[in-house]
């Protein structure tokens, strides 16, 4: 089933909001099965001291006007950096943050891992800690959550360089041929997940496969998937890893490794979910 989008106000081409701000939506009219949303939010951060205390405090903004039942969970995947000494001043501040620190660095998928496996709420939606997302569109999401069980978005306009989109682009052509999906972004780091799902999947890639994999084995089992366009940002403090050769060679033998392990059974096409029937 093709999808197709809700419409939501956005600057024509789908490009940063015109003011230069943050994109902000009338709270009240976002809920999920008509009823008070309780999720768990939750920010891997390697070396982000100067984005994780920003980033936490708009993800508390958003959350308190959303009246969700709600926890954030801050990741430090072994920083370098004062990332987890700040992380850990947020928490004793607001007992609505926990941190859950790993040591030494274990790498991305490690980090998704352990903020899935700390979420209490029915609800657990993750972005990366480095500010590139505006946390404000995630209320754009839960009413999507009532027909299916994941919201996999794609970025409207990539703030990377022109390298980084065309790598982004084939591994995600890759991903979806090797395991029969139909997914615009595979490694958007702005998911939410009803989340059940892991406690019947079981994850293995430590690295940056870590999407591919939880999307892969959740659609194996009959998890419904929709998708929809977030704006993306450009980074204005710290740097990326992502694009380091080791971190690459990492997600192709992860991904060798995955493809076997799921191909053992019969392959599953992608269950997309219209996100205007019924509506």
């Amino acid at each position: 089933m093709k999808l197709s989008e809700r419409e939501y106000p956005m600057n024509k081409g789908g490009s940063q909001p015109a003011d230069g701000g943050n994109v902000e939506f009338r709270m009240s009219n976002f809920e999920f099965s008509g009823r008070r949303p309780a999720i768990t939010v939750f920010f891997p951060c390697y070396n982000e001291q100067d984005n994780v205390a920003r980033t936490v405090e708009r993800a508390l903004e958003v959350l308190e006007k959303l009246n969700a039942d709600f926890e954030v969970i801050i990741v430090d995947d072994g920083s370098t950096d004062s990332t987890g000494r700040i992380a850990d001043e947020i928490a004793s501040r607001n007992n609505k943050v926990k941190v859950v620190h790993h040591h030494p660095n274990l790498g991305y998928g490690a980090a998704l891992q352990s903020g899935f496996k700390a979420a209490t709420k029915e609800l657990v939606f993750y972005t990366d800690g480095d500010g590139q997302f505006d946390i404000g569109e995630l209320p754009l999401l839960l009413p999507l959550m009532d027909e299916a069980d994941i919201v996999s978005c794609y970025r409207l306009n990539r703030q990377d360089n022109l390298v980084r989109r065309i790598n982004g682009w084939c591994w995600t052509k890759l991903v979806c041929l090797l395991f029969g999906m139909e997914v615009r972004d595979i490694d958007c780091a702005f998911k939410l997940y009803k989340r059940e799902i892991f406690d019947h999947i079981e994850l293995s890639s430590s690295g940056a496969l870590i999407n591919a994999e939880v999307l892969a084995r959740a659609v194996r089992r009959g998890y419904r998937l929709t998708e929809r366009g977030v704006h993306h940002y450009p980074r204005t403090a710290g740097r990326q890893t992502g694009g380091r050769p080791r971190v690459i060679l990492r997600a192709f033998k992860e991904l060798i490794k995955l493809y076997g392990q799921i191909k053992k059974g019969s392959p599953k096409q992608t269950q997309i979910v219209d996100s205007m029937a019924g509506r």
